[in-house]
């Protein structure tokens, strides 16, 4: 009896001990990846005070607040419900639910469901969906390719420095790059399990991405992937065309029928007003994609006027929202599983394929170019980043020479640590907008006149009443005598002129030849030009920047050439002149 019970014993510690080395080879690693995202993610996530300098977010902070429960059910029903935001450029799930954790939050302290403290709790939302995004890249890539790369991806996730930054906004991108990636995951999961209850997941998940934006919509072309595959016993080269035009069976026409009844089912419950007050969101949907064919649409995407299409993305996710170091992984990474794919087809793999290649043609074609509208892509980008760092961490190692095996391998990770850091130093400094709106009001006097421009958001943020603001309309049509005369009036009573960004002097800088531009700004042009030569009468007495700095080496990496999303909401330079 004693030996049974010592080897039952012996038994049970056995199997502790092989959970425990399971857990520490793989769910603590994916652990500690989790907290440093989270921790990256909600660092200074009251980067501007209270003073919500992100319009986006502003935006939607005014039109949760203005939500409330209806009185009746004919109400609820009613386009005119009080729970109808009438804000249709994004879904209403991200409102939704904004408005409900507000409320929970508000029972901890009440500034946290009133405007100037709920965007806090949109920005914990906005990083605990991020966390949820490295959980699902891990769930993707050790389905797709083993253990190994899952750690890698998510790794590679964790430390981009675009999804790091939007993470400090709430501004639905964030959201609708975590219900993406959980869409892209159900299609993997269903490849493996057709079953009814995986078909109904699939829907709801990819409800959730297009109650939170339309633009998910394109996970259609996977989704049907997804539906093709799960009904190929193999796939082969050869046999391609034939399976094409099987017979299709009963179970996959209800499955079908199944996933879009579901799909518009879920879809009711999480944006019913997008059916209830159809007209609206058709209207501002249509008025939204606009600006996606033309530039001129709008004065704020000017900037994008003579846009590269396709290139443009590529350029600011390579040198800003990943960062060199990190694209030459992808690129190499892109290399690497392209050569795998001749070896073998992987059904999953062609999912993510598919939606990262027909999502780049579409958004990259597009006439703007933010970098959110990529965001999508970057679970795809952290994969092939993995699986470079994968394969060359493997070449290190068979390095014979210890030391200088040491030494590249620490010298891999200080390429892979350097931008995210970098780019964290602009939150270990109070925004540049609250430095300048402390340095106005020491120095600026009461009673001053100072100019500013429309458009962009008023300095100083404190303190207004005691100055006197001319608003310098400089993106009006026709730049012409008329439009100017009155700019010059105002420039005259002016002690003061603030550029609180760079969002009206670069593109109208740009934009100064009549012959070549269906929008001029010829004489704009001219007033940016003498405005910052000296030869306008004012002089430069103050400027404010935040640029990602390499830590211990105090390395600046200017980046006003990046796209204005990038800088103008977080770290925007401020330019105050004074008349002489």
């Amino acid at each position: 009896m004693f030996l049974i019970d010592q080897q039952f014993q012996y038994t049970k510690l056995t199997m502790i001990n092989k959970t425990l080395n399971r857990f520490s080879k793989s769910q603590l690693i994916l652990a500690l990846i989790l907290l440093l995202g989270f921790f990256l993610r909600i660092y200074n996530i009251n980067w501007d005070s209270n003073a919500q300098m992100h319009p986006d977010e502003r935006a939607i902070v005014m039109s949760t607040l203005s939500l409330n429960f209806p009185d009746s059910f004919s109400i609820f029903l009613s386009p005119d419900s009080p729970l109808n935001s009438h804000f249709f450029a994004y879904g209403g799930l991200p409102l939704y639910l904004l408005r409900i954790t507000g409320v929970i939050a508000g029972s901890i302290s009440a500034d946290f469901n009133q405007y100037g403290g709920i965007q806090i709790v949109g920005r914990l939302l906005s990083a605990l969906a991020d966390i949820g995004t490295i959980f699902i890249i891990y769930k993707i890539a050790k389905k797709t390719s083993g253990n190994k790369l899952a750690i890698f991806a998510s790794l590679a996730y964790s430390l981009f420095v675009f999804p790091i930054q939007t993470s400090h906004f709430y501004a639905v991108d964030i959201l609708l790059t975590f219900f993406i990636t959980l869409t892209l995951y159900r299609c993997i999961k269903y490849i493996d399990k057709p079953t009814f209850l995986n078909t109904i997941l699939l829907a709801l998940s990819f409800a959730l991405a297009t109650s939170t934006k339309i633009s998910a919509a394109v996970l259609l072309f996977p989704i049907s992937l997804a539906f093709i595959f799960s009904h190929w016993k193999s796939i082969d080269r050869k046999t391609i065309l034939n399976s094409l035009i099987k017979p299709i069976n009963l179970k996959f026409l209800f499955s079908t029928f199944l996933f879009f009844v579901s799909f518009l089912f879920f879809n009711l419950i999480f944006q019913p007003y997008a059916f209830i007050d159809y007209k609206s969101f058709f209207e501002r949907t249509l008025f939204e994609s606009q600006m996606t064919k033309d530039p001129y649409v709008f004065p704020y995407t000017l900037q994008y006027v003579g846009k590269i299409p396709y290139f443009y993305e590529i350029k600011n996710a390579a040198l800003w929202g990943i960062g060199p170091f990190m694209f030459m992984l992808l690129c190499a990474g892109l290399i690497l599983l392209t050569f795998k794919a001749k070896k073998e087809i992987n059904k999953k793999a062609l999912v993510l394929v598919s939606f990262a290649l027909i999502y780049y043609l579409i958004v990259g074609r597009f006439a703007v170019g933010w970098m959110r509208y990529m965001l999508p892509l970057y679970p795809i980008f952290a994969i092939c980043v993995g699986y470079s760092v994968q394969f060359f961490l493997t070449k290190i190692k068979s390095i014979g020479h210890p030391p200088l095996r040491i030494c590249v391998q620490l010298l891999f990770i200080i390429f892979l640590l350097a931008w995210p850091f970098s780019f964290m130093q602009i939150y270990t400094r109070s925004n540049t907008r609250i430095q300048a709106d402390l340095w106005i009001n020491k120095n600026i006097p009461s009673e001053s006149t100072i100019a500013i421009e429309h458009w962009d958001d008023r300095l100083p943020i404190t303190g207004q009443t005691k100055y006197n603001f001319e608003e310098l309309p400089l993106y009006e049509i026709p730049d012409d005598r008329t439009k100017w005369e009155g700019i010059v009036a105002s420039l005259i009573r002016a002690d003061y002129i603030i550029l609180a960004s760079n969002r009206l002097y670069t593109p109208l800088q740009k934009l100064n030849d009549c012959k070549k531009f269906k929008k001029c700004y010829p004489l704009a042009s001219q007033y940016y030009g003498d405005l910052f030569s000296g030869r306008l009468k004012f002089k430069k007495i103050a400027e404010f920047t935040s640029y990602p700095t390499l830590p211990f080496l105090n390395v600046q990496f200017p980046d006003q050439s990046a796209d204005e999303s990038f800088t103008v909401y977080d770290h925007p330079k401020v330019t105050i002149f004074k008349k002489i």
